[in-house]
């Protein structure tokens, strides 16, 4: 809970830029968080297929954090 409001208090030193930021960053963590949850789900209900679930678990997060670079860049990029 700190670390939200250390991000609330950055977006709101920084405008709305700063908002979309910590937004982005924030998102990309709880997607992340999701896509761990299903694999080892998935991994639970079929141990056989444990490879290529984490192959794709690890693209897919990938995919996630690079997405949120980009946000979190863009959205530097206005306040500077």
């Amino acid at each position: 809970m700190e670390l939200l409001a250390v991000l609330l208090q950055a977006a709101a030193d920084a405008g709305l830029a700063g908002i979309g930021a910590g937004l982005a960053a924030i998102g990309a963590g709880m997607g992340i968080g999701r896509i761990g949850a299903s694999a080892l789900e998935s991994m639970a209900r079929q141990p056989e297929a444990t490879g290529d679930i984490r192959a794709n678990m690890i693209v897919a997060a990938a995919l996630v954090e690079g997405v949120a670079l980009f946000g979190v860049i863009v959205c530097l990029l206005v306040v500077l």
